[in-house]
């Protein structure tokens, strides 16, 4: 994976803005720590960070051919498919990279290569003839891509961050960005950047700039059809394509290792890896993340009814795995909600992203590319709010039902009915994009929906932080069940198959039957694993309480320091609700607000 920005004027000489671009390239570096090149003429400005994972001597970037340069973050996993066709077609290639594949098989089709790539990527390609520059990014949006558009050009970069070094961006933040930390955080509106000057391009998106302006369109979107296969049919085509996809994320020119919690996802990608690695004589390594005195600490609850810790370690003795524990301890895991807010560009998800910011940087003393199970229980229908029938039907993102008592923790407090309409306005743009078939049940409707609010929001949140986290130390992590193809096949699969035997991912679980131990395939769904230590909790509540008093806060520009104050006083009861999901409780909601000052400090955001 790497980093790419760049800025196209037609008003401005970008021969001379080698300076700006150098320094945006500079704030990618973690993403691509091996290498950087650029690109420049009269009218464009391309530079790029380099993560080298195939191709060493000739994936370089930017590449060029004819009139086009290119600049691409990103993965194929059909690369060999597409460079077929294309030779098959008279094109020659210099190397076996994704690079040129992507690059050829823009010159060749234009806009329609979308359709043909399987991956996950953003990248820009730039047409010096017609001069216009063409911007893209995956289906499902593993890979980011921010602009800003400026009087006669646009800039764009992988990172918020290397935007805000170029001196046309400014870090303003209206009241609209606010509500968007306080209301709806650690997620976004979709295609916002939360800074004024700043859109995200959303997954699926391609775009045109040129002298006529700035064009984005959707080349892709979930399709409703009817189901026409047995559930013994689907149980097969749900096992041979989370099989396939796994087997083509595991090309790498460089070391190559797995996440492992124990948990049903991490766990089948982990043997379907492990027995490919064994196929060719090489044993894999796992990766799984614990807590200093988590086992002491541990209690037992309907929502996480044991420890990875067995599992992780059953598991690993079960495929083979050379198995490696990360374990993280409470002052380092708070110290880091500060690295995460630098990563993301924002306040995030708390310790569920410093803990994972602190796991790569782990990782990566020996590997450089690693393969995760996020996003099965988007798909197949592993959260709660999928099985319980009053969060289900629940009017609005049913992992944030606390909008109220957010919007009463704003500087000027907000009435339950001013914040919802806020929420209300994300929410039924989102459910829009839903895809229905002619005489669905009211049930049936509202699975399509929960879908799709998963997938441009939940996950995408949980997108952004695997991205973010990884990435931060040139970590490139690859996420199986985010195949488009498994994508889409889930999209139709009727929930009583999805949910058979009344369980969580049942399908996935039938499917996978002889791939994983039976007690682990059964395994009841546990979450990302967390801190358990009341330690952490009163240290947090302690920094808060801190910065309160402190004559030099800047969170109170946000948040009403009165409310803040009182939750502290209540130890959290007087909120009463998770913060997002079920794993931001009250030491996540305290260090969410400790990650906002972070980031109003950090990054000198300007209020209006």
């Amino acid at each position: 994976m790497c980093g790419i920005a760049g800025q196209i004027s037609f008003k401005d000489n970008m021969r001379c803005m080698g300076g700006v671009l150098g320094e945006m390239s500079r704030a990618l570096a973690p993403r691509g720590p091996d290498a950087s090149g650029s690109y420049c003429d009269d009218n464009a400005y391309l530079v790029h960070r380099r993560l080298i994972v195939i191709d060493p001597e000739n994936g370089q970037q930017p590449m060029t051919s004819g009139d086009l340069a290119l600049v691409y973050n990103g993965e194929l996993y059909n690369t060999e498919e597409i460079r077929s066709d294309l030779q098959a077609r008279g094109v020659s290639f210099r190397g076996h990279s994704d690079t040129e594949v992507v690059l050829r098989a823009y010159a060749e089709y234009g806009e329609r290569c979308l359709d043909m790539f399987n991956g996950i990527f953003a990248f820009a390609v730039w047409n010096s003839r017609e001069r216009k520059l063409f911007l893209a990014r995956d289906r499902i949006g593993v890979k980011p891509l921010y602009y800003s558009l400026t009087d006669g050009g646009i800039i764009f970069a992988s990172e918020i961050k290397a935007l805000l070094r170029h001196p046309k961006v400014a870090p303003v933040v209206t009241s609209e960005g606010a509500a968007q930390i306080m209301l709806i955080g650690p997620a976004c509106v979709t295609g916002s950047g939360v800074f004024r000057d700043i859109s995200e391009l959303p997954a699926a998106y391609c775009a045109e700039y040129s002298e006529s302006g700035f064009e984005q369109r959707r080349y892709w979107s979930l399709k409703a059809a009817p189901h026409t296969e047995s559930f013994e049919e689907t149980a097969e085509h749900t096992r041979a394509l989370i099989t396939d996809a796994v087997k083509r994320q595991l090309v790498s020119d460089v070391p190559l290792c797995c996440f492992l919690s124990g948990g049903l996802d991490s766990s089948v990608i982990s043997a379907i890896a492990a027995r490919e690695f064994a196929g060719r004589g090489e044993r894999l390594s796992t990766w799984s993340i614990d807590y200093k005195d988590n086992h002491a600490n541990f209690r037992a609850s309907s929502f996480q009814p044991d420890e990875d810790a067995p599992w992780v370690t059953r598991m690993a003795e079960y495929i083979g795995s050379e198995h490696n524990n990360v374990v993280l301890d409470t002052p380092a895991l708070a110290a880091a909600l500060d690295d995460a807010v630098t990563a993301r560009d924002l306040p995030g998800m708390a310790d569920v992203d410093s803990s994972l910011w602190l796991f790569c940087r782990e990782i990566k003393k020996k590997f450089s590319v690693a393969l995760s199970g996020e996003c099965a229980d988007e798909i197949f229908g592993g959260y709660p709010w999928y099985h319980r029938k009053e969060v289900l039907h629940y009017d609005g993102f049913p992992w944030t039902t606390c909008v109220p008592e957010r919007g009463a923790l704003m500087k000027r407090p907000l009435s339950p009915a001013e914040a919802e309409g806020f929420v209300r306005r994300a929410y039924d743009e989102c459910i829009s994009h839903t895809d229905y078939l002619d005489g669905e049940n009211a049930d049936e409707r509202r699975m399509r929906e929960m879908f799709v609010m998963n997938l441009e929001y939940f996950m995408d949140t949980l997108l952004t932080r695997k991205d973010r986290m990884s990435m931060a130390h040139g970590l490139e992590v690859r996420v199986p069940f985010c195949d488009y193809r498994i994508v889409e096949y889930a999209y139709n699969i009727p929930w009583e198959m999805k949910s058979c035997l009344g369980r969580e991912k049942g399908l996935v679980r039938k499917a996978m039957e002889g791939v994983l131990p039976e007690d682990v395939l059964w395994r009841k769904k546990s979450p990302y694993p967390k801190t358990h230590n009341p330690n952490y909790g009163a240290l947090l509540a302690e920094k808060l309480g801190e910065l309160l008093r402190s004559d030099d806060c800047r969170l109170t520009e946000i948040v009403n320091a009165d409310a803040l104050r009182n939750m502290l006083d209540t130890g959290g009861t007087s909120f009463g609700k998770n913060w997002y999901g079920q794993l931001m409780t009250v030491p996540q909601i305290y260090a969410y607000m400790l990650q906002i000052e972070r980031w109003l400090r950090e990054y000198d955001v300007i209020l209006r």
